[in-house]
Parts: C-alpha cells; sequence; structure tokens
C-alpha cells in the first residue's frame, strides 16, 4: 500500500463505530437543514414577514449552526479517529459514541423547552438554559474521549494521511483544553453573551485547525479515490500536515501570556486564526496539482472535491474583504465552512460502500454537490453583495433594515441561494439513504471500491 493511500478500514466493532458515527453527523445535518428552512425564509424579503415563529429565529439559529458546523464536523472527525485508532479500550470507544449521541438529541430538543433564551456568541452559540448544556457538556465528553483515545493508540505506520487525522486529534484535544480554560479562568462578574464569547472564543478558533486538516485529509483520500497520481510523496504529505498544524503551538502559548478575558487575548487568538490558515497553503497547492489530471473524470467524488475546492478558496478571498460588523463576515464563514462540509460529503460517499452500505452512484449524487455548492455559492455573493451595502449579521425580518434596492437585491440573492443549497442538502441525504437502504457485501478486506463505480473492477473515471 502507498503511504499516501487510505487508512485501512477495520472489521468487526471498530468498523461499526465507525460507520455509527458517520450516521450521527448525517443525521444532525438532516435536522440542522430543516431548521435552514426557517432561517432562509426568515431573512428573505417578500418572504419573511409571512413566517411563522419569526421570534424562534435566534434559537433555530443556534441550534442550526450548532449542528451543522459544531456536530457535523466532529462525528465525522470521530469516525475518521475511530479508523486509525488500535481495537484497545473499545469500552471507552463505544461510550464516548454513546455520550456525543445523547448530547446531539439533548441539544436538538433543547429550544422546544421554556426560556430557551439565545445568545448568538461566536464559534458555539448558546442557549441559556439547562438541558442545553447539559447537552454540551455529554457532547464535549464523548468526543473528548474519542479524540484522547486516537492520539493514545492510534496506527500511523508511516501513512500521511493517518498522519493528518492524529494531528486533527491533537487539535482538537488542544482545543477541549482550552474551552476548559477559558471556562475555569472567566470572571464569574461577565455576564450574558460577553461572558459566552470569552468561554469559546480560543478553543473555536483552536477547532478551525482541526477541521482545516480534516479538509485536507478528506480532499488527498478523494484524489486517491479517483485514481489521482500520487504526484508528491508520502514525507512531503507529512510535511505539509505538520506545517497546517503547526500554529497550534501559539494556543497554549496566548493562554500562558494573557487571560482568556483580556483584549489581548481575544487579539492574539483573531491573528492566530487570520494568518496561521497560511500554514495551509502548500497542502492547498498539493491539491490544486492533482484537479487538472482529475477534471474529465466523472462521479459523486470528484464533483464533491471540486466544489469543496472551489467554496474553500472563496471563503478564503472573502476574508480579506471584510470591513466592520456585516453579513460579509458569515459570507467568509459560510464559504470555509461549505468548503469543508463539501469535502467531508464526497468522503462519506466513498466511505458508505466500504462501512457495508450501497455504491452511491448515478446522476443525483453526481450533481448533488454542484448543487448544494451553487446554491452556498449564491447565498454568500448575496451576503457580500449585501455587507457591502452595510446589512447587519445575526438580524432577521424588520431587524435587517432593508432600505436600498441594493441591500434587497443582495439578500434575495442569499434567499434563492439559500434554497437551492437547502436543496442540495435534501439531495445529499437522500443519497446516502438510498445508498443505506442497499446492503453491501463489501468488507475491509475487499479492494476498495472507487467512488462512483459499481464495481471494483470498475474505475472511477468515465470521460465526459
Amino acid at each position: 500500500m502507498h503511504n499516501n493511500s487510505p487508512p485501512a478500514i477495520p472489521a468487526g466493532p471498530a468498523r461499526l463505530l465507525a460507520r455509527n458515527w458517520l450516521i450521527l453527523g448525517i443525521a444532525a445535518l438532516l435536522c440542522s437543514g430543516l431548521l435552514a428552512v426557517l432561517l432562509v425564509l426568515a431573512r428573505t424579503p417578500g418572504i419573511q414577514d409571512f413566517v411563522p415563529l419569526r421570534e424562534f429565529f435566534h434559537s433555530a439559529l443556534v441550534i442550526h449552526v450548532d449542528l451543522s458546523v459544531l456536530i457535523w464536523f466532529l462525528a465525522f472527525a470521530g469516525m475518521l479517529w475511530s479508523l486509525i485508532a488500535d481495537e484497545q479500550l473499545m469500552f471507552a470507544a463505544k461510550t464516548g459514541f454513546v455520550l456525543a449521541a445523547a448530547g446531539t438529541a439533548t441539544l436538538a430538543v433543547s429550544p422546544f423547552f421554556p426560556e430557551a433564551q439565545p445568545l448568538m456568541n461566536n464559534y458555539v452559540p448558546v442557549l441559556r438554559q439547562p438541558l442545553f448544556f447539559v447537552g454540551l457538556a455529554l457532547v464535549g465528553a464523548g468526543f473528548g474521549l474519542t479524540a484522547l483515545r486516537a492520539l493514545i493508540f492510534a496506527r500511523l505506520s508511516g501513512n500521511a494521511l493517518a498522519f493528518g487525522i492524529w494531528l486533527s486529534a491533537v487539535a482538537g484535544i488542544i482545543s477541549l483544553i482550552a474551552f476548559l480554560a477559558s471556562w475555569l479562568l472567566a470572571p464569574q462578574e461577565l455576564t450574558g453573551q460577553h461572558y459566552y464569547e470569552v468561554v469559546f472564543w480560543g478553543g473555536g478558533h483552536a477547532l478551525q485547525f482541526q477541521h482545516t486538516l480534516l479538509l485536507g485529509v478528506s480532499w488527498l483520500w478523494l484524489a486517491h479515490a479517483l485514481d489521482g497520481p500520487s504526484l508528491l510523496s508520502s514525507r512531503v504529505w507529512h510535511v505539509f500536515f505538520g506545517l497546517a498544524a503547526l500554529p497550534l503551538l501559539l494556543v497554549p502559548l496566548s493562554y500562558f501570556l494573557y487571560l482568556p478575558h483580556s483584549v489581548e487575548h481575544m487579539k492574539a487568538m483573531a491573528k492566530l486564526m487570520e494568518q496561521g490558515h497560511m500554514t495551509m497553503l502548500p497542502m492547498i497547492a498539493g491539491i490544486a496539482i492533482l484537479l487538472p489530471g482529475l477534471a474529465r473524470v466523472s462521479s459523486p467524488a470528484k464533483s464533491a472535491l471540486f466544489a469543496s475546492f472551489g467554496l474553500f478558496a472563496i471563503g478564503g478571498i472573502l476574508a480579506f474583504m471584510i470591513r466592520g460588523v456585516n453579513v460579509v463576515i458569515p459570507a467568509h464563514y459560510h464559504g470555509s465552512i461549505v468548503g469543508v462540509t463539501l469535502s467531508f460529503m464526497g468522503l462519506a460517499y466513498v466511505l458508505l460502500p466500504r462501512f457495508g452500505f450501497g455504491t452511491v452512484e448515478g446522476k443525483m449524487a453526481r450533481w448533488q454537490p454542484y448543487v448544494y455548492g451553487s446554491g452556498q455559492l449564491l447565498h454568500i455573493l448575496g451576503l457580500a453583495w449585501s455587507g457591502g451595502y452595510g446589512v447587519q449579521r445575526k438580524v432577521a425580518g424588520a431587524e435587517q433594515a432593508l432600505s436600498t434596492l441594493p441591500q434587497k437585491l443582495g439578500m434575495g440573492l442569499m434567499g434563492l441561494g439559500g434554497l437551492i443549497a437547502i436543496i442540495g442538502g435534501v439531495m445529499f441525504v437522500v443519497v446516502c439513504l438510498t445508498a443505506m437502504a442497499r446492503r453491501s457485501p463489501a468488507s475491509p478486506s475487499t479492494p476498495e471500491t472507487k467512488a462512483g463505480t459499481s464495481t471494483p473492477e470498475t474505475k472511477a473515471g468515465t470521460s465526459e
């Protein structure tokens, strides 16, 4: 096996555990998508005045963000961490999953209980009620246990992808420690949104490095599934992943130098994310040189890889256009987040048959990443346009104060893109459920089925 090849899919309980993590992530994305319908309609001119439960907007937004950004990403991380870990302490591994699943279910139902009190702080927005925090604590314990087990019992064997996954577990543990440190050190006199901004600021910034490391893992895995040429050696990819993780060393330094509620700490963490992700450029370049050789391939994995790369690049460009507090900010992070999400969607398509489900194939699967990606592209372009005209973030309905035609056109484009993206999200769930309904005899010993094929002997790419 080439050391740039994906890690072997384990047998027995380990494979079942990884499969359950994937199912949890898909379920979280499904619930998040249902909430997204309300969110988009509540901000679309001409429709927003007729949407029921408009006052529910902020509570729905909190859970939508937590499910689509926190749980979906962490569940996918949990799946990959389970794939590289030895079968030691399987009881702890199963306990971690049960805790995370129970916490996710608790978060999902929490806004329907009294006194939700939504707070729109960054990274992990909260509902200020006991049930929400019970769910969040269960999720943190489950993911922390899973990451720690991967950190200690990982099977690396010189494999570049396994090394990238292991580094993401390092990032996850650093993030969790940062969350705990901020919570313990945050002054009790802080109140409301300011308090939770402090609690989640440092760890939230660190967590982005976990996501981007797994983005690189997914890109390289997808390129391999498409028979992409191995233009760079395993040693080079080890260096690329190491460079992408290097800024994490500055996270504990920031906590050592500054208190988490200080202006200096918050500026240091913001600067870390702003400049630290530049260390991803070699990894991005390494993927970019593979794309021309895959341009004529036709498969769901190829669609996801290209759409993911494009959206992530656009999100990065928009980061340099942020001026003040407006909807250019969500335009930037929607582009980056959707880039990560699309790569995970593509990798889910590749892994479903390896987990014993049916092969992902057909026109819907090939078009789904493009539909979802194009909708999100319109969504973020509408936000970026409106932000240039001063539309504020985290508001809905009349609070948006859309007084000019450019503002209304921009937010209308945002609404149209959001609805198209919802269709793309529904397509992803339908494709996954269709594959799950078709059991496959595939096992870890079966030669890896290339993305978008029906038999191991059929190659992924067909000339378009």
